[in-house]
């Protein structure tokens, strides 16, 4: 009875020692494993030390570029970011591949968040972009006048996502890049000088060549008025009613409204003192 009851039990730990692996199993299989994936996991942490290195040195030589080139200071940050992100995903995928590792998930994830992003920041996205175009085309720079999107002002600060534009009045006024770039921009400093056209109507009792030759006088009597391009004054014009005569000068862009004031002033005070008779009076 006793010999039955001991064999039940040795029978199940001769059994149970005979499936379970032994030390030298483990050992070999360890072996083979490291045999099989060690030149793999050498090759790959070479790899990424190496692309980690040469990254490294690309980004000095990428900031150095940027230097040389004069890109905008607003850009470089973003370029050289957008740059080195990019080399370490493509170091990770690298390293990946050399492993043998599955990127089916990893691709998916990517995919799902760009969409996701993608259609929360749309309208951002297109303000971003507009600014990455603006900074690089130059379509004005800070402290060019500009007349676009219905203002006319000075730019102060241009950034990534918006424009700060001052106007003449003293107003502050933020302009998404993406609605500035994709609509007409008037830039009234490019050239360096802004044409001033001055039209009024005097009627037909006036001597017009006494009139031209007292707009020359009120003309040179202003100093904001550039000596070249060269001036137009003279008839534009002859209604029904009277003589329409125009004044055509250049002025520096910054000048343009206090030589505007100035010199429609001097006109009027000019063509009084030499006895010109104004519609009305």
């Amino acid at each position: 009875m006793l010999l039955r009851q001991l064999s039940y039990i040795y029978i199940p730990l001769v059994a149970q020692a005979s499936v379970a692996p032994s030390l030298t199993d483990v050992y070999n299989k360890a072996y083979l494993w490291l045999a099989e994936r060690g030149p793999k996991i050498v090759l790959a942490a070479i790899v990424f030390f190496a692309g980690l290195w040469l990254i490294k040195a690309l980004r000095k030589r990428m900031t150095a570029r940027m230097l040389k080139k004069q890109v905008h200071s607003s850009l470089q940050p973003f370029f050289l970011s957008l740059s080195i992100t990019a080399l370490y995903m493509v170091l990770v995928i690298v390293v990946m591949e050399i492993l043998d590792l599955q990127l089916t998930i990893f691709t998916a994830i990517i995919s799902a968040a760009t969409v996701a992003a993608g259609l929360a920041l749309s309208g951002t996205l297109q303000n971003f972009a507009g600014g990455i175009m603006i900074l690089l085309l130059k379509p004005f720079e800070i402290d060019d006048n500009i007349i676009a999107q219905g203002q006319d002002g000075k730019v102060v600060s241009i950034q990534l996502f918006y424009t700060v534009i001052r106007t003449f009045d003293n107003k502050t006024v933020i302009i998404p890049n993406g609605k500035l770039f994709n609509e007409v921009i008037v830039n009234v400093s490019r050239e360096g000088s802004r044409r001033l056209d001055i039209d009024f109507k005097l009627g037909f009792i006036v001597d017009p060549d006494a009139v031209i030759a007292t707009l020359e006088r009120s003309v040179k009597a202003i100093p904001d008025v550039l000596p070249a391009p060269d001036k137009y004054i003279g008839i534009s014009q002859i209604d029904f009613d009277g003589i329409v005569f125009t004044i055509r000068v250049w002025v520096k862009p910054g000048n343009f409204g206090t030589t505007k004031l100035k010199l429609n002033q001097r006109i009027i005070s000019d063509l009084r003192d030499a006895g010109v008779k104004f519609p009305g009076t």
